[in-house]
């Protein structure tokens, strides 16, 4: 009988991990630069609570992919983009009672094995246990958002989005947002193989996730740039 895995344990390792080599690894991470991966715990054998006790003491916040550490890609512009799109859910929040939103250092158990944190993210109050924010307790939470937003940044790779895209939507994730600091536009997923292209100066729509939700791109980004008008 195999076991069941829990949410917190770390997945088990390949018999095949003692040979393999940071070039494999690296690969297999989305083929990020090598100064993203936190080589103390080594990687592939972090379990959950030292991900908990590094995130508490240390930053950048580390995501927690096979058993590995990896850090956050987060410039400071980057951050302050996220910061001015959460800003614009936060009043929207305020008219529209119907979860909560969350920044870059909140990370959470999106499958057994992964934790991933968004730029940003919106959590329905109906997609959370009880209808309430996790306790405080509980650091990293086993909680999915229904909004998942990702201001890429230098060090993001094509395939370690990929990567993210298959895992939020395999967790349940209904809508992905990647926005493009360099180009100032965005894709939309509703799901892994389901994308709609948003322009410069265009759009994005909340749709059935956050019902009339608006954000325009020219606006985030006049914002963050500090454009008159």
């Amino acid at each position: 009988m195999s076991a069941v895995l829990s949410p917190t344990a770390a997945p088990p390792l390949d018999p095949t991990v003692a040979r393999r080599t940071l070039a494999d690894l690296l690969h297999q991470l989305g083929d990020i630069p090598p100064d993203r991966v936190r080589a103390e715990p080594p990687p592939g054998t972090v379990t959950f609570e030292q991900l908990v006790q590094i995130n508490e003491r240390q930053s950048p916040t580390c995501e927690w992919v096979d058993s590995t550490l990896v850090e956050k890609a987060v410039g400071m512009f980057e951050s302050w983009v996220a910061i001015i799109i959460g800003w614009k859910f936060g009043r929207y929040l305020e008219e529209h009672d119907l979860g909560m939103m969350v920044g870059e250092a909140a990370v959470m158990r999106i499958l057994p094995g992964v934790g991933r944190a968004p730029d940003v993210a919106f959590l329905a109050w109906a997609s959370l246990p009880g209808g309430r924010p996790p306790s405080r307790s509980d650091p990293i939470p086993a909680v999915v958002p229904d909004l998942a937003v990702e201001v890429l940044s230098a060090s993001n790779t094509r395939r370690e989005m990929e990567r993210k895209r298959r895992e939020y939507f395999q967790a349940g994730v209904k809508l992905v947002w990647e926005i493009d600091p360099q180009t100032r536009a965005a894709n939309v997923y509703t799901a892994v193989d389901k994308m709609t292209p948003v322009p410069v100066g265009g759009t994005l729509d909340g749709g059935s996730v956050l019902p009339g939700f608006q954000l325009s791109l020219k606006a985030v980004f006049d914002r963050a740039e500090r454009q008159p008008g």
